[in-house]
């Protein structure tokens, strides 16, 4: 700690977790455990499915794949620290630790809502314009989209962080969370949090509308496109194609929705951390299921794959 005039600022902090019992922290442990190694094979094995068919080089499953490749970022900055806090008696995290994890955590966040809204606009491209759809996603432009999407990300987390930490933190170093994350940060603020939540507000609202808006305009496209396919059958296709999509949209906009832009009277430390782990875990967890499980692509890669290993030439 530091003192500052007559008061005392915070430069550690302790990171309560999901419990203090000993007996539920070691169900927590294999819990997440499980979920950590089979968010890793899922994600690693679509990546590596992806890969290795040719069937797969695709505009719309490079970015499935880039997908994955977040998500095991994503999954990776939380649960190991998760699993640490689980068997560790010392919880603490550094101010320059907190720093960094609340940068990757708004950084990979931000990427992942540009890198959904442009796999929309993926799909609105191959639905709507399926005969021009390689020459208007070629492999550069798809590059692109995906990077444009880590940089608009982390360039707002250097806003976000950089308007967070300004602020001075004294009082209880107790931070009822399992990651330092903006809302009880600001709770611990000796300055007056006004411009604080105006910049917070802005940045988190520039990041969550742009990224709806691309994507509801895709899709009111695409319902334009199904809606004016003749066969059943096309219908069907387009609706499966575009299905996982909304699936992981819907899992991952409104976690974050719900904690975000809810009204702060409206939460508790246990529903921020339960609602938290859909969008921090579970999404990641999920994601590489959703996209597998009823697509007849990456099934029959996953055949093709897996016999030539079974029985290789």
């Amino acid at each position: 700690m530091e003192v500052e005039g007559n008061r005392t600022l915070l430069t550690d902090f302790v990171l309560v977790g999901f419990t203090t019992d000993p007996f539920l922290r070691i169900i927590f442990f294999m819990l997440f455990l499980a979920s950590y190694t089979l968010t890793l094979a899922g994600n690693f094995g679509l990546l590596a499915l992806i890969y290795l068919d040719s069937h797969l080089h695709t505009p719309m499953y490079f970015f499935v794949g880039s997908l994955s490749f977040l998500d095991i970022w994503y999954s990776t900055l939380y649960t190991p620290r998760i699993l640490s806090d689980c068997v560790s008696k010392n919880n603490h995290i550094s101010l320059a630790g907190c720093a960094a994890q609340f940068f990757f955590s708004a950084g990979l966040a931000y990427t992942e809502c540009f890198l959904l809204a442009f796999m929309a606009y993926d799909h609105f491209v191959a639905i709507c314009n399926p005969l021009l759809y390689n020459t208007a996603m070629p492999k550069k432009v798809c590059i692109q989209l995906v990077v444009g999407a880590y940089v608009v990300g982390f360039a707002n987390a250097i806003v976000h962080t950089g308007n967070t930490f300004r602020l001075h933190f004294c009082g209880n170093n107790v931070i009822n969370h399992y990651f330092c994350d903006g809302p009880p940060l600001v709770k611990m603020s000796c300055n007056d949090t006004g411009v604080h939540e105006l910049i917070a507000a802005t940045v988190l609202g520039s990041n969550l509308l742009v990224p709806t808006a691309i994507i509801l305009s895709s899709y009111v496209g695409i319902g334009a496109a199904i809606i004016n396919i003749r066969s059943a059958a096309g219908r069907r296709k387009a609706f499966f194609t575009c299905s996982a999509h909304l699936m992981s949209v819907s899992l991952f906009y409104g976690s974050i929705f719900i904690m975000y832009l809810t009204p702060n009277f409206n939460h508790t430390p246990n529903w921020d951390k339960t609602n938290a782990l859909f969008y921090t875990v579970v999404n990641p967890l999920v994601n590489p299921f959703i996209y597998s499980l009823r697509n007849k692509d990456v099934k029959a890669a996953l055949k093709k794959v897996g016999w030539r290993f079974i029985a290789p030439k």
